[in-house]
Parts: structure tokens; sequence; C-alpha cells
């Protein structure tokens, strides 16, 4: 049990690894060991006929073995290029019997060694996220804002000269809460929000008369298509706004995100 998971941890922070059963690598599946692979060998006694058997197979094949057990005395690990002492005083069993302590010690050097690997090979974040696309955490760190954002025909937007009105029915018709306000050259000049809709209501704002340019948040904050989506989620928190408009270098608008849109990626 302790193997297989020695196993997951490796291959999911990018050392390739599979267990294999010493019982059944007797009977075939030593087949899946080549000279260019390292065996971490786990037995606690290290004296197990089972893996004993297949030791003097395994290394010459070419491949090195590393020994983790709780005696450095032992068969194996006099046997092994690399021995790792995972010796602990007594088991955790009140009989001291049952493997608790012993496992626990063999798990922790277990995973000590693969993140010495994942330090050695430069492993970081995005490759992490590689190895786990289906997870919260692959969401959080592989999904761009371009992945998720709303635009085309159903952008929000309406032009700096448009009345209040106008910019009203856009919300609307858009859904995200907003309406962006664009230039000729549909530049960002700014945006209008729900929230800026009811200071415009408590102060007593004429909706038929008004621009929209009087009432709009000017300069609003933005980000790039290109910047992660956990980067917006992250923005909009510490800003303590519910959407944000997604621009350009040339500071053109491209899209537009807001709390639904994070939630329903699942990013936050």
């Amino acid at each position: 049990h302790i193997g297989r998971k020695l196993a997951a941890t490796l291959a999911s922070t990018g050392t390739p690894a599979y267990f294999v059963h010493a019982a059944e690598a007797a009977h075939g599946d030593l087949g899946m060991i080549t000279p260019d692979d390292v065996l971490i060998a786990v037995s606690y006694s290290g004296a197990g006929d089972e893996l004993l058997r297949i030791v003097p197979l395994v290394k010459r094949s070419g491949a090195r073995l590393i020994a983790l057990t709780g005696n450095p005395d032992s068969p194996l690990a006099r046997e092994a290029d690399v021995h790792l002492d995972g010796a602990v005083k007594e088991e955790a069993c009140p009989h001291n019997l049952a493997p608790t302590a012993s496992t626990t010690a063999s798990l922790a050097l277990g995973d000590a060694l693969a993140v010495a690997l994942l330090d050695a090979r430069g492993f970081g974040p995005e490759d992490f996220a590689r190895s786990h696309p289906g997870g919260t955490l692959g969401r959080r760190l592989l999904t761009r804002v371009s992945d998720i954002m709303t635009s085309g025909p159903g952008l929000p937007r309406v032009t700096e000269d448009a009345t209040l009105g106008d910019a009203l029915l856009e919300m609307t018709r858009g859904g995200l809460g907003m309406t962006a306000i664009v230039d000729g050259a549909d530049q960002v000049v700014g945006i209008y929000t729900d929230g800026d809709l009811r200071r415009s209501l408590a102060g007593g704002c004429d909706f038929a008369s008004a621009r929209v340019a009087d009432v709009m948040t000017r300069n609003p904050r933005t980000i790039r298509a290109e910047a992660l989506a956990v980067e917006a989620a992250e923005m909009m928190e510490r800003l303590r706004i519910s959407q944000l408009l997604v621009v350009d270098d040339a500071r053109q608008l491209t899209g537009a995100l807001n709390h639904i849109i994070l939630m329903q990626a699942k990013v936050i």
C-alpha cells in the first residue's frame, strides 16, 4: 500500500513511476523494469523472500536499487546501491505488531525523495497542473481569462455618448451586471455597473436625459486575456469588485468577467 502511494506521488510530481508487486514480479511483471530504471524496494525487515528472490535479476538487468528498510544490516540493504533507513523504535500498535509507525516512516521517506526529485527537476506549479487537469488545482493553474470570458456579440458595450437609458438596456441584454463604455476606437473609457446604478438612483438621476459618461466609473480596472483566471479572481476579491473588463495592448475591449463566470468555471 505504501509502495502504491509513493509511485503515485512520484508520477504526479514529474518522476514517471509505477508500482510492481514483488510476488507478481516473479511471474512476469519483472519485464516492466528496464536497465534505465531505479527500483525502490520497500520492506521493513529487509528480509522478505519474495523481494530477495527478484533482487539479483533486477541488478543483473542493469537497473539501480534503492532499499527502504528498517534494518541497515538486512540482506536487502546490503544488496542495494542506496539504503534509506526507516527504522522506528516501536510500532504504534499496542502489541508492537501491526505496521503503523514503520509505514508512516516509509511514507515520509518516500515523500521526501519525491520532493527532492521535484526540486532537482525544476518541477513547477504549471507542470503539476498538467498532471492534474481534472482537479480544482488544474483548473486554477491552467484556465486563462480568454478561456471563460464573455466576448463577441454577447459582450455588453455602449459608446460614451449613449444615454443612461441605453446603457441600462445594454446591461440587461448582457446579463453581466454591467456594461463597458468605449470610445470611437473601441478603447475602454469606463464601466457602468449595478453598483453605479444604485448610486444613480440614490442621487435622483434623470434616466431619460442623463448621459452614461456623466455617471460611469472612469478608467476601470482591466486584465489581459492571456492572464490566468485565478489572477482575475484575486484582483476582483482584493478590489472588492464584481466585474472585470478584458482589454488588449491598445486597451481595446475584448471581453468581460464576473463572479458568476468564475464560479461556473470552478476557478473560485
